[in-house]
């Protein structure tokens, strides 16, 4: 059973964060902003300008008292220790924002919006010293750890890119129509198509995971400036709206839109550097014959890796799940999901 957290908002709860020292930020429709204590007693309250929905919430990985929240087109800068009127708004994107990253140096931020646009404020100057673009609404993006100037992102063009702050074009980008192991004619992908929802980096950095409307997950592999898909599964029967890389190496949350919530163990898949199914997959592609991958071998060798990878928990939430969050609460990891309700769900995850 689920425990809940009350008392924070009047309408859907939108976005989840926590920081370094344990305090958790949600953001929700209509302006609303609060933290929470580790009782799940509201520390705080605010409303923020213009009442714009607070779609991301991210704490600075350096200073556990800064808070950035977006808001419509804005981004703002609170003080947890004193939650009034924010210390500073930013406006630098022109279209709602999505999603919210800060690098683990609290040298740069990432503001991606509806117009696909990414916006890079450098913080020490406190202005856009980069902005990266897709060709549809950017829906997530992240920096890897321990490489500072280095982010990946999603949307809704299908498309995935890996970043430098360096350069103003993609390093690698991946469209993950391309990725279908059925082949561009399948079916379900004509209905369903694979728009990118949610990404998460593992702590190693080189390990991410996506994602997708059409239900599946996706983990890829950063090997120097670019990176290969390693591993796909399906767990969820609608799309998967979250995914997030918990810091046991490998152990990744999932949330979807069939309201569940799933823990999966990806260590046996893409632990070890050298194996790459990705690349082999390419290989028996490559030495088999075209038609006899029409007549479906490629798809079984797809589905039967599918149907290995099962999830090790499966919660049944029962709502579309907006965000999900793991953090330790007296000693016990927790699980907690944000969804289409004015509360927030808290569930026990037992140890992996």
């Amino acid at each position: 059973m689920a425990v809940k957290w009350i008392g924070g908002h009047s309408s859907s709860v939108l976005c989840l964060n926590v920081s370094t020292e344990g305090l958790v930020a949600s953001g929700a429709e209509k302006g609303e902003l609060t933290l929470w204590d580790a009782g799940g007693t509201p520390a705080g309250q605010l409303q923020l300008p213009k009442a714009d929905d607070v779609t991301s919430v991210v704490f600075s990985p350096q200073c556990p008292s800064r808070l950035y929240a977006s808001h419509g087109e804005t981004i703002s800068l609170l003080d947890v220790r004193s939650l009034k009127e924010p210390v500073e708004h930013f406006h630098v994107n022109e279209e709602e924002i999505n999603c919210l990253a800060v690098n683990e140096a609290d040298s740069f931020l990432a503001a991606a919006d509806d117009s696909g646009a990414i916006k890079i404020m450098d913080l020490e100057k406190k202005k856009v010293s980069r902005s990266l673009r897709h060709s549809n609404i950017c829906s997530s993006v992240v920096f890897r750890p321990q490489r500072p100037q280095s982010l990946v992102s999603c949307g809704l063009d299908m498309q995935v890119m890996l970043w430098n702050l360096q350069k103003a074009r993609p390093l690698w980008t991946t469209n993950l129509q391309d990725c279908e192991t059925d082949g561009p004619q399948s079916a379900g992908q004509f209905f369903n198509p694979p728009l990118a929802h949610s990404l998460s980096v593992a702590s190693c950095g080189n390990v991410f995971g996506c994602g997708a409307q059409d239900g599946k997950v996706r983990i890829f592999r950063v090997t120097g400036s670019k990176f290969e898909q390693e591993l796909e599964f399906q767990g969820h029967s609608l799309g998967v709206s979250q995914v997030l890389f918990m810091p046991e190496a490998y152990w990744l949350l999932t949330g979807g839109n069939d309201g569940k919530v799933l823990l999966w163990d990806v260590s046996s898949d893409v632990g070890k550097p050298q194996k790459s199914p990705a690349k082999s997959l390419q290989r028996r592609k490559a030495q088999t014959p075209a038609s006899t991958r029409k007549n479906g071998k490629l798809t079984k060798v797809a589905s039967d890796e599918q149907a290995r990878i099962l999830p090790k928990l499966t919660i049944e939430h029962g709502e579309k799940v907006n965000w999900i969050l793991c953090t330790e609460i007296k000693g016990s990891k927790r699980v907690l999901v944000a969804d289409q309700s004015s509360s927030i769900s808290l569930y026990l995850l037992a140890e992996p």
